[in-house]
C-alpha cells in the first residue's frame, strides 16, 4: 500500500515565478501549466499555461518573453522559454523528487500541488521553500490510507472558511486567547478586530465547528 503525501502549497506574490508574475499583473488566475524540454538545449525548458482575465497587456511587466499562442473566450495560453535552474518553487519541489502535479494561480498567489513519498520528504521540501518565501501557506494534506479505518493525516480545506472567520482566528491565535492561561480574552480579541464580544464569539463557534467536522470526519 502506497505511503505517499499529498501536498497543496500556497505562495503569495513569488518573485521568481513568470507564471504567478502574469497572474498578479492582470488580477486573473490561471489553471493549466505545461513544460517541456527544448530538444535543442536540454538545459532550457519550454512553458505554457493558460491565463484567464478581463484585459490583457500588451506587454507584460515579467521575467521573460511571453508569446500569445492560443485564444478562446476569456482565455489565452502563452508560451515562454526560460533556463533550468533558476530556482522557482516548482523546482524548490522536484530538487527532492517530488513531481509537481498542478499549478495554477489567483491574482498574485501561486499554488502548487505536488507528491512526497513519506513525512520526512514532505518536511524537506517544506523547509527548503519556507526558507525562500516567508508567506508559504500548506493548503492540504492528505495521506494514503494504510488501512480503511486509519488516517495519519487529515483533509483539511482551509477554503471552507470565511475571510472573517479566518481572520478570528488567526487573531485570536496570536493574541493568545487559545492558550491556556489565556494572554488575552474574547473582549480584547474582539477589539483587536473591532467587533463586539457577541460577534466574535459567534464568528470563532462557525469556525471551529468547521474544523472539527473535518477533523472529526463529520458528515
Amino acid at each position: 500500500m502506497a505511503s505517499g503525501i499529498r501536498a497543496e502549497v500556497k505562495i503569495d506574490d513569488p518573485p521568481d515565478c513568470v507564471v504567478a508574475q502574469a497572474s498578479a499583473e492582470t488580477g486573473g488566475r490561471v489553471h493549466s501549466v505545461s513544460r517541456s524540454t527544448n530538444p535543442a538545449a536540454p538545459e532550457r525548458v519550454i512553458e505554457e499555461f493558460m491565463l484567464e482575465a478581463e484585459s490583457y497587456p500588451d506587454e507584460f511587466d515579467v521575467d521573460a518573453d511571453l508569446s500569445p499562442i492560443f485564444s478562446y473566450g476569456s482565455s489565452t495560453v502563452y508560451r515562454f522559454e526560460r533556463t533550468l535552474g533558476r530556482g522557482c518553487p516548482r523546482e524548490c519541489i522536484e530538487r527532492h523528487d517530488c513531481p509537481v502535479v498542478d499549478i495554477r494561480t489567483r491574482g498574485a498567489s501561486l499554488y502548487l500541488t505536488f507528491h512526497a513519498p513519506d513525512m520526512h520528504g514532505l518536511q524537506a521540501v517544506i523547509g527548503e521553500l519556507r526558507e525562500r518565501y516567508a508567506n508559504l501557506d500548506v493548503q492540504r494534506l492528505l495521506q494514503s490510507q494504510q488501512d480503511h479505518d486509519e488516517r495519519n493525516l487529515v483533509f483539511v480545506d482551509r477554503s471552507m472558511l470565511t475571510d472573517r472567520q479566518t481572520e478570528v482566528l488567526e487573531t485570536a491565535h496570536r493574541m493568545g486567547y487559545f492558550e491556556h492561561p489565556k494572554r488575552a480574552n474574547a473582549g480584547e480579541v474582539a477589539a483587536e478586530l473591532g467587533i463586539t464580544g457577541t460577534t466574535f464569539t459567534e464568528h470563532l463557534a462557525a469556525a471551529q465547528t468547521k474544523l472539527l467536522d473535518a477533523i472529526l470526519d463529520h458528515e
